[in-house]
């Protein structure tokens, strides 16, 4: 499967979906933040989050196609999976992948990649997707990134070491109104009851993982 990248940007920055990216040289998923400072300049706040990391993925829309940059700026070309790949722009343009994740923690959230530590551990993933949605109709897979491991890749420039993201399909979930751009859900502010005079009737325990989503 080839992979690919949307350009949403407005050019304020308010259009953009908040993004997740991975760091192939150490190993790690960074979250992506912007806000606007005094002057009313955008500017991004990175924070690395910690392993594991669990989210709602939307693999049935990935999209897929060529990424690259020009002139300093991203160039994303991009088409829904299934669908005939568009034309490479250039020879600079990678193959890439762009898909839609989220948890409560996150919100919504666009990770995208070009380079084949993402791209290869990513098609795998997809397989076991498609290999699972038939018993799993209507729900989205929970997958879990559970840390990082090396991957040699053959360059130009001789046999280089990086870091690939380790990913599996935790669970499946009903699909979650924040992957179609509603609000993250918030957990309800505590409220304290009187003690029960009587045993207290208990409930059917959630399914693990459910409350991230």
């Amino acid at each position: 499967m080839a992979l690919g990248f949307v350009n949403e940007n407005g050019g304020d920055g308010s259009a953009i979906v908040p993004i997740l990216k991975y760091d192939t040289r150490g190993g790690y998923i960074i979250k992506v933040d912007r806000h606007q400072d005094e002057g009313g300049t955008w500017v991004k706040d990175e924070s690395e989050l910690e392993y594991p990391v669990k989210v709602a993925m939307d693999l049935e829309n990935i999209k897929v196609g060529w990424l690259g940059f020009v002139g300093g700026a991203p160039d994303f070309h991009l088409v829904n999976i299934g669908e005939p790949m568009p034309a490479r722009p250039s020879p600079d343009h990678n193959q890439g992948f762009q898909v839609k994740l989220c948890n409560k923690e996150l919100g919504l959230r666009e990770l995208s990649s070009g380079a084949k530590t993402m791209t290869v551990p990513f098609n795998d993933l997809h397989n076991a997707y498609e290999a699972q949605k038939a018993d799993n109709e209507s729900k989205v897979p929970v997958v879990e990134f559970t840390g990082s491991e090396r991957y040699k890749v053959n360059t130009p420039n001789g046999e280089l070491t990086f870091k690939k993201p380790v990913m599996v399909i935790s669970g499946w979930v009903d699909r979650p109104t924040t992957l179609d751009g509603a609000a993250a859900p918030q957990e309800p502010a505590p409220t304290v009851s009187a003690p029960a005079m009587e045993a207290v009737a208990t409930s059917a325990a959630p399914v693990e993982g459910s409350d991230l989503f």
